[in-house]
């Protein structure tokens, strides 16, 4: 479980440009670390998006965007091919980098319980400490909760 105030659980994951990213490798900028559910879906696209259409301003505030999800590497590159996105995905495959977040949660779709990720985001400051986080994200509305935050 990560509280507000604690340093952000390091993790090492494979990312959408081909290279292995190490949250620790970002100290100097604020990171806004959200996970999502799946790649090219209803609700991940319009957040994903909503993070494009704003990336300018996030960078203006020395901030960057780290998306992560379950999906493949070639699901993340479609994702990204589909809707321009200027921004990082990584791939949790294993589910490691979920479960330090606490963002696996269960789920019911189609009547069967499944355990999925809880859209959430965290942003981190330049020394790597979690300022704010955002559980049970809706989808309208979260950036500019996430804006203001920065």
């Amino acid at each position: 479980m990560v509280n507000i105030g604690d340093l952000a659980p390091d993790f090492e994951l494979q990312g959408s440009d081909g290279k292995s990213h190490k949250l620790s490798n970002y100290r100097g900028k604020k990171v806004i670390l959200y996970f999502y559910p799946k790649d090219n879906t209803p609700g991940c696209t319009a957040e994903a998006c909503d993070f494009k259409n704003n990336y300018t301003t996030i960078q203006d505030k020395n901030s960057i965007v780290i998306g992560i999800s379950k999906d493949k590497l070639s699901s993340h590159d479609k994702f990204i091919n589909k809707f321009n996105l200027p921004f990082l995905l990584l791939s949790d495959e294993e589910k490691i980098v979920c479960s330090l977040y606490d963002v696996l949660k269960e789920k019911t779709m189609f009547g069967k319980k499944v355990i999925g990720i809880e859209r959430s985001t965290f942003l981190i400051n330049e020394d790597g400490l979690i300022v704010k986080e955002f559980r049970k994200v809706k989808v309208k509305g979260h950036i500019d909760d996430i804006l203001s935050s920065l």
